[in-house]
């Protein structure tokens, strides 16, 4: 049945109240000046994902120095007690980049972790006698005009609800680059649990069993795989359908309250387990780690484990490619029926050894 308008615009301003901007005009030089100082956050998942070639960084300081409007930058704020207010990029990575790159100085570029030398403007349309300058290079009056042009800046404030961050990370995620679900989860819950995710991802027990594709080793796939590891160890039965949602919900819980200590000791007693049962990796026929049985099959290892903690490592693993577990890890996978099958036939079939 279609919603009353009272209904729709009732929840119009419920959600509107979740969400509290600021707007800002800041000079260029005071934008450059916050990451020097860092009190603008760049997030690993966005430190890796700058691709802007030297022509687009060129095109962007030709455009302010001609005076032409540049899209805003959104951040959202983050208050810590120890080091004050800082500022997050959500939207506008690659541009502050590239003025970074060109205005900052070695201290400024080093805080920001750009490599390589300063920009050198190139393929300039308007201004081609400012081919080959650099910031140092510029004439005073040119450079300071840079510097003091001003750029507007969009920040969601820090009474917002981090799952409101995460949405507007996916709706504003449109400057040159395409987060994954789990890159943006790393820009949104930073701090220690999403270190240990990263942490997890890289060790050798990991890599031995899962096998990913070089892009996807970039791009969060790793981290993302740890997480699912936690979440559906602590919470399978809880699992509804969307696993964007389930993993955002247990995210969100773990950066709250990490036990560091304890999910590392968990992660590393189940893995090296995994890592002796399957040397050569968990791996289809393409070569790669299928998500779905790689979940029945670690997270069932580890229930195991709580069952038998000296669980003898299996000599047959057969039944990890049978036709009941392709049942239940192929086609319409993410129903509680079929998630709560795979971990727990996994289990059973850890347990008769």
């Amino acid at each position: 049945m279609k919603a009353s308008a009272d209904a729709q615009r009732a929840e119009l301003q419920q959600q509107r109240r979740k969400v509290d901007f600021d707007s800002y005009d800041i000079t260029v030089d005071e934008l450059v000046r916050r990451v020097s100082k860092g009190r603008v956050e760049i997030a690993p998942a966005y430190q890796r994902q700058f691709r802007w070639n030297a022509e687009r960084q060129s095109r962007l300081v030709e455009s302010l120095l001609l005076g032409i409007p540049v899209p805003p930058l959104f951040m959202a704020t983050n208050v810590d007690a120890d080091q004050g207010t800082r500022w997050e990029v959500v939207d506008g990575l690659q541009r502050l980049l590239s003025l970074t790159n060109f205005l900052g100085d070695a201290e400024t570029r080093e805080a920001a972790k750009l490599k390589g030398d300063p920009l050198q403007l190139v393929s300039l349309e308007k201004l081609p006698s400012l081919e080959g300058q650099t910031a140092a290079t510029l004439p005073l009056d040119i450079r300071t005009g840079l510097e003091d042009r001003p750029v507007k800046v969009v920040v969601l404030n820090d009474k917002s609800e981090l799952r409101v961050r995460f949405d507007l990370f996916e709706r504003l995620n449109t400057g040159g680059i395409v987060l994954t679900d789990q890159e943006v989860r790393e820009c949104v819950y930073m701090g220690e649990f999403i270190d240990l995710l990263t942490e997890l991802g890289a060790t050798a027990t990991f890599r031995t069993l899962v096998k990913l594709s070089e892009g996807n080793m970039q791009n969060g796939t790793a981290q993302e795989f740890v997480l699912r590891f936690f979440a559906y160890k602590d919470r399978y039965r809880d699992f509804d359908h969307s696993v964007k949602d389930f993993l955002n919900d247990y995210c969100e819980d773990a950066a709250a309250d990490p036990q560091v200590a304890t999910r590392r000791e968990l992660f590393e007693r189940t893995f090296e387990f995994l890592a002796r049962a399957f040397p050569h990796g968990l791996k289809s026929r393409k070569g790669t780690t299928p998500v779905n049985l790689y979940e029945g099959v670690a997270v069932g290892a580890a229930l195991a484990m709580e069952q038998e903690p000296n669980l003898s490592v299996p000599r047959d693993i057969s039944w990890v490619h049978s036709d009941e577990m392709k049942k239940l890890s192929t086609g319409a996978t993410n129903t509680k029926s079929r998630v709560t099958g795979r971990i727990e036939f996994a289990r059973d079939m850890f347990l008769l050894v």
